[in-house]
């Protein structure tokens, strides 16, 4: 975490301490902001790291700053929630943020919860040749090919697609299991998911959100298939393709 640049997004000053406090002692360079305007303002400067946003800003909308964020910026974003926001935490992965936290929540879980983010984020710039990074190992299907070394992927028209690392994690999953029917508790745990009841809707938002981006049409899916009562199936045939081990002579 050693220079990584974190907006916390607190209106409550003691909290904002402690967690500048915390990351400090991490290495990473802490940024504050407790309303809209001053966490736009800090996502302008475009050299942030990650954002924790807390979703109870009193006059200001945690979802709502995340939508504005994302309008602009593909910055990682890990909710604050309260234990009974269940439609925010919906909402606000359906819009883009990586990962959320409960409250109250330890402060050594929001850094392991920071420090798993980061490493899903941490791609190198993207290139939208795939001659450039073939001699990476990568999943090839319906057209698009994914590199999950690089959280990664190419569309049909051979230009990257927008993912946030939530939704390049789920697409992992189904592309190292294809197939394979798989439940909504196995999803969350294969994607790192924390807290799920069967009246959660966080797994079935995030399947909604990849569906609109490699879906040739997402209103009638032939990639990911719902499962009646059970949860998803990816349904393409995939091709796992590994770099070789010695690069090919010259004639």
């Amino acid at each position: 975490m050693k220079d990584q640049r974190i907006l916390v997004v607190e209106d409550d000053q003691k909290i904002r301490n402690l967690l500048r406090n915390v990351l400090e002692d991490e290495g990473a360079r802490v940024i504050e902001a407790e309303t809209s305007a001053e966490v736009m303002r800090a996502v302008a400067d475009k050299r942030l790291s990650l954002i924790t946003l807390d979703l109870q800003l009193g006059a200001d909308n945690g979802v709502d700053i995340a939508r504005r964020i994302r309008a602009v910026s593909q910055v990682p974003i890990i909710m604050v929630t309260g234990k009974d926001d269940v439609i925010d935490r919906v909402v606000g992965l359906e819009i883009g943020a990586d990962d959320y936290i409960i409250k109250p929540f330890h402060v050594r879980e929001l850094i392991a919860r920071i420090r798993s983010v980061l490493r899903r984020s941490g791609a190198p710039a993207r290139t939208t040749e795939i001659d450039a990074i073939a001699g990476s190992a990568h999943f090839s299907f319906d057209g698009m090919t994914a590199f999950p070394d690089r959280l990664e992927l190419i569309d049909r028209e051979n230009v990257p697609c927008d993912l946030t690392s939530g939704d390049f994690r789920l697409l992992n999953v189904f592309l190292n299991n294809p197939k394979r029917v798989l439940s909504r508790d196995q999803l969350m745990d294969l994607t790192g998911g924390v807290e799920w009841s069967p009246l959660d809707r966080t797994i079935d938002n995030q399947v909604a959100r990849l569906r609109k981006k490699i879906e040739r049409d997402p209103s009638s899916p032939k990639l990911i298939k719902t499962v009646r009562g059970i949860g998803y199936t990816f349904a393409s045939d995939v091709r796992a393709i590994q770099p070789s081990a010695e690069p090919a002579k010259s004639a």
